[in-house]
């Protein structure tokens, strides 16, 4: 039964990933933009941005989980064995912190407590970058 709804199961997590991704890039962004402003206006705008979109990429992030886990089970016998899955896990993994950790970035901000350059939070917009470029070549290429 699972295997027949397969096609349908890696549609929605492509879409979940893609949309997931879409937050990991911006939000962090929206962050050296935010740093670099002095304007309250500009700050309070960047506020509402940074809230609304984590809100729209956290339900992004739990259903790429959900169809990902999904397609786990449907096809479990492939996986077990598969050493770029494990690579891939722990890069999941990662990115699920790298998520939390903008949330709590987006606090900080809200608090007016952010303490962090616009550069540093350049060379934190990267992270998403490496781990796409990474988690595509292990399960297009699986190498291992």
């Amino acid at each position: 039964m699972l295997l027949s709804i397969f096609p349908w199961l890696k549609a929605f997590h492509i879409i979940f990933v893609i949309t997931w991704f879409a937050g990991l890039f911006y939000l962090p962004r929206l962050f050296v933009h935010h740093a670099m402003t002095d304007d309250q206006a500009t700050k309070q705008r960047f506020k509402i941005m940074e809230r609304k979109l984590y809100r729209f990429t956290s339900p992004s992030m739990a259903l790429t989980i959900v169809f990902g886990t999904l397609l786990l089970v449907a096809n479990w016998s492939a996986y077990v064995t598969a050493g770029w899955f494990y690579a891939k896990l722990l890069l999941i993994i990662l990115l699920i912190i790298y998520h939390v950790w903008c949330g709590r970035i987006a606090k900080a901000f809200a608090n007016d407590s952010n303490t962090k350059s616009h550069v540093w939070y350049r060379w934190f917009n990267e992270a998403p970058v490496l781990a796409l470029f990474a988690i595509v070549i292990l399960v297009v290429v699986k190498p291992f």
